[in-house]
C-alpha cells in the first residue's frame, strides 16, 4: 500500500545505523533513507552494495538489511522477503531482520512459514513478546480463511488505475458519486514522492450511470493543491467536506493538517485549515460524525499508545473544537491505527497493524459501550486479506460500500466494493423407516414456523423434501404416512449470521408390530420407575402429542423366572405405573390401557438385538428351551434381560379428542 505512506512517513522518525566513512553512494543512500525517501533509496543502496568489496562482510550485510527495509517501508513485501532472507544469512545480521522476514511472509500470505520464522525470532530475542501475538495472528488467519464471512467483494475496475486509489467517501445521498484519493496522472501537483516513486495525491471524483458503470475519475476542482491531498469525509448533508493535506518538500517534512471546505452552489469554497493541532504536527484521516459534533482523526501527538493513534475533538453549536481526546487502549495499540470511519449508530471502523490481524493493516469494527469502552472485532476475510485493507465507507445503515486494499499484490492500493447479501436459508430433508433405514416416498411433511407460516410437501421417490426458510424463525418439520407414527425434527434460523442449508432426517416408526420402549428399568421384584426410565417415557409423551388420534396399549413383560401368577401381577403393576406416568404428563386416560403379559410372550430376536449380541440369531424366540441351550450363565442373563421389557402397540388411529 504505497500511498498509505503519504500519511505515515511524514514526520515518522526512523532509526538508522551509524554511517561510517563509506563511499559517497552509500552516504547518499543513507541520507535519502533518513529523509523518508525509501523508494529513491532502494537503487542507491543497491548501487552502494555492488561497489562494496566482498571482504567487507559487515558493510554488505548492513546494506542488504537497508535494501530490505526500503522495500518494507514502500510496502513491497515480496521484495522485502527476498532481501531479509539474504540479510539473516549473515552471522552479523540484526534480530530485526529475522522479525521483519516473518512479517513479510505474513503479508505475503505464507502463514505456516511466517509462524516458523516468528518462532526463530523468539529464540534470538526471547524477551520480545510481540512474536507471540503474530504467531496467534497467523493461526487465526488460517482458521478464518477456512470459514470466511459472507461478504461479496468486487474490484472497481472502472475506477482503479495502475497507480494508487484509496480511501473512498460517498458524495451524494443516493451513493451515485464518490470522492477518493489517487496518485494517478492528472493530479494538480507535478512532483513525485521520494518515498513511493508516485505522484503526489489528489482527490478525484467519479459518478455512476444508469448501467451501474462508474465514470472516468476527474480531479475535484478547487480543493486540490500542489501537495498531498486525500482521505475525504463528508458531512451528513454532503455540503461540507473534511480532508487531509500534507505539505512536503525535498527531504523536509511540514506535517499534515485537516482542511475544511463548504459547498457553494456547484463548487467548493477555498479550503481552510481547521487548526486542531499546530502546523508542525500530524492531523490526518478525518471522519465527521453524522451530527457534525465530533471529528475523529489520526495523529502521533504526545499522550498516545503507540505510533499513530485515533483521537477525537468535539464542538457544540458549530463553535471551536475541543482539545484532542485519545480513544484509549481498546482502539489504540503500540502500532498504527489509521483511517477512522464513524457510522451514524456510533460504530467506529478503522485499520490497525497493532491488533491481531491477517497481514499488514486489517479493518476492525468497534462498538461503543455505556462505560466508555469499546468492543473491537476483526472484520475477517474476505474484507480483510494478507495485504493492507483500510479506508472503508458504507451506504448509510446498509452493509454495503467501498474500501481500499493492496490484495492484488502489486503494492498499489485499489478500490473494492463490498456487500453482505441477504441471508438465505433452506432445509433439505429425508424421511426414513426407523427400523430398516429405507426411504419412505409419498409421506407428507408439514412445516410449522414460529412466525405463523405453515407449508406442506410430499416426499419424492427418495423420501426427500425441501423448504425455503426465513431468518430468525423456529421451525418444526412433522412427517406422516399411513401405517407409521408421525415423526418430527426441529431447526432454527435464530442466531444464524450466515446463509445456510440445513439437513434433517425424520425417522418414522411402523406400528404393525409392538414398539419397544428402551431403558424402561425397574429394581428386581419392584414396579417403581427408575429415573433413567423417564427419558424414554418423555419421548413417548412427545410421540403421543404428535399423534393425537392414536390410542395405545402399554405391554409389560417379565422373564421366565418365578411363578406365572407372580409374573402376571408384577408385569401388570409395571404396565400400570407407566400409564399413570403418562396421565400425569397430560395424556388423556382414555387413550391408554395397561396389560401385563408376565412371561407368556418371549422376545423374538431382531436384527438390532443380534447386532448387539453376537451369540443371538435373528428370528430366535427366547423361550426356556432356548435359554437352557445357551453356553453359560452370562448369556442366559442377557437373554432374560431382553425378555424383561416394556412395549406399546397402537390400538386405534381414529381417536377424536373431546372438544374443549
Amino acid at each position: 500500500m504505497k500511498r498509505l505512506l503519504l500519511f505515515i512517513i511524514l514526520l515518522s522518525i526512523v532509526a538508522i545505523p551509524d554511517v561510517t566513512a563509506q563511499k559517497r553512494k552509500s552516504e547518499r543512500a543513507y541520507a535519502s533513507f533518513n529523509a523518508g525517501e525509501y523508494f529513491d533509496a532502494i537503487d542507491l543502496f543497491k548501487d552502494a552494495y555492488s561497489k562494496t568489496k566482498k571482504a567487507d562482510k559487515d558493510s554488505r550485510t548492513a546494506l542488504v538489511f537497508m535494501i530490505a527495509e526500503c522495500y518494507r517501508l514502500t510496502n513491497d513485501p515480496k521484495n522485502a522477503e527476498t532481501w531479509y532472507k539474504l540479510a539473516i544469512k549473515s552471522a552479523s545480521s540484526k534480530p530485526e531482520a529475522q522479525y521483519w522476514l516473518a512479517e513479510s511472509l505474513k503479508k505475503n500470505g505464507k502463514y505456516p512459514q511466517a509462524i516458523d520464522e516468528f518462532k526463530a525470532y523468539k529464540l534470538i530475542a526471547p524477551s520480545e513478546s510481540r512474536a507471540d501475538q503474530e504467531i496467534r495472528s497467523c493461526e487465526l488467519a488460517v482458521e478464518w480463511l477456512r470459514n470466511p464471512e459472507a461478504y461479496k467483494i468486487e474490484e472497481l475496475k472502472d475506477i482503479n488505475s495502475k497507480e494508487s486509489d484509496f480511501s473512498p467517501a460517498y458524495g451524494r445521498n443516493d451513493f451515485g458519486m464518490i470522492y477518493f484519493t489517487s496518485s494517478r496522472d492528472g493530479a494538480s501537483g507535478n512532483k513525485t514522492h521520494g518515498a513511493t516513486g508516485q505522484n503526489f495525491t489528489d482527490i478525484f471524483e467519479s459518478r455512476i450511470d444508469k448501467k451501474s458503470k462508474w465514470s472516468t475519475p476527474v480531479p475535484v476542482e478547487v480543493i486540490n493543491s500542489e501537495f498531498e491531498d486525500g482521505t475525504p469525509s463528508f458531512s451528513s448533508d454532503y455540503k461540507e467536506l473534511y480532508f487531509t493535506r500534507c505539505e512536503a518538500g525535498k527531504r523536509e517534512r511540514k506535517g499534515c493538517k485537516i482542511m475544511y471546505t463548504k459547498k457553494i452552489g456547484d463548487t467548493w469554497s477555498d479550503p481552510k485549515n481547521i487548526a486542531i493541532l499546530p502546523d508542525s504536527l500530524i492531523a490526518a484521516h478525518p471522519s465527521i460524525s453524522s451530527d457534525g459534533s465530533t471529528l475523529y482523526f489520526v495523529s502521533d501527538i504526545a499522550g498516545g499508545f503507540g505510533k499513530k493513534d485515533i483521537w477525537k475533538v468535539t464542538r457544540s453549536g458549530g463553535g471551536s473544537w475541543s482539545k484532542p481526546v485519545n480513544l484509549g487502549p481498546d482502539i489504540n495499540t503500540p502500532g498504527d491505527e489509521l483511517f477512522p470511519y464513524i457510522r451514524e449508530d456510533g460504530t467506529l471502523y478503522f485499520s490497525s497493524d497493532g491488533l491481531i490481524g491477517m497481514g499488514g493493516l486489517d479493518l476492525f469494527k468497534a462498538k461503543p459501550q455505556p462505560d466508555g469502552s469499546w468492543v473491537v472485532q476483526n472484520m475477517k476475510p474476505p474484507i480483510n486479506s494478507f495485504a493492507d485493507d483500510f479506508g472503508i465507507a458504507f451506504e448509510n445503515e446498509n452493509e454495503k460500500g467501498i474500501f481500499s486494499s493492496t490484495r492484488k499484490g502489486k503494492g498499489n492500493d485499489e478500490l473494492y466494493s463490498f456487500e453482505l447479501p441477504p441471508l438465505k436459508f433452506s432445509v433439505t430433508g429425508l424421511v426414513k423407516d426407523e427400523k430398516t433405514g429405507s426411504a419412505i416416498p409419498g409421506s407428507l411433511v408439514q412445516l410449522i414456523a414460529s412466525d405463523g407460516s405453515n407449508l406442506q410437501a410430499e416426499t419424492g421417490n427418495g423420501g426427500d423434501f425441501k423448504f425455503n426458510l426465513k431468518a430468525d424463525v423456529d421451525y418444526i418439520f412433522l412427517a406422516s404416512k399411513r401405517g407409521y407414527l408421525n415423526g418430527k425434527e426441529k431447526e432454527t434460523t435464530k442466531g444464524q449470521d450466515k446463509s445456510r442449508e440445513f439437513m434433517v432426517t425424520i425417522l418414522l416408526t411402523a406400528f404393525d408390530k409392538p414398539i419397544d420402549l428402551p431403558n424402561i428399568l425397574y429394581d428386581f421384584g419392584k414396579w417403581d420407575l427408575r429415573p433413567e426410565s423417564m427419558v424414554s417415557l418423555d419421548k413417548l409423551v412427545e410421540t403421543l402429542i404428535d399423534n393425537p388420534n392414536v390410542t395405545i396399549e402399554l405391554m409389560s413383560h417379565t422373564d421366565s423366572r418365578n411363578t406365572e401368577e407372580y409374573n402376571l401381577i408384577l408385569s401388570q403393576k409395571r404396565a400400570q405405573v407407566v400409564v399413570e406416568y403418562l396421565i400425569d404428563k397430560g395424556i388423556a386416560p382414555e387413550r391408554l390401557s395397561a396389560k401385563g403379559y408376565g412371561k407368556s410372550t418371549p422376545k423374538v430376536v431382531d436384527a438390532a438385538i443380534a447386532a448387539q449380541n453376537s451369540f443371538l440369531k435373528p428370528g430366535t424366540t427366547l423361550n426356556d428351551d432356548y435359554l437352557n441351550s445357551l453356553a453359560n450363565d452370562e448369556q442366559r442373563e442377557i437373554a432374560h434381560q431382553i425378555n424383561r421389557r416394556t412395549e406399546f402397540k397402537v390400538m386405534r388411529t381414529d381417536y377424536e379428542p373431546p372438544k374443549k
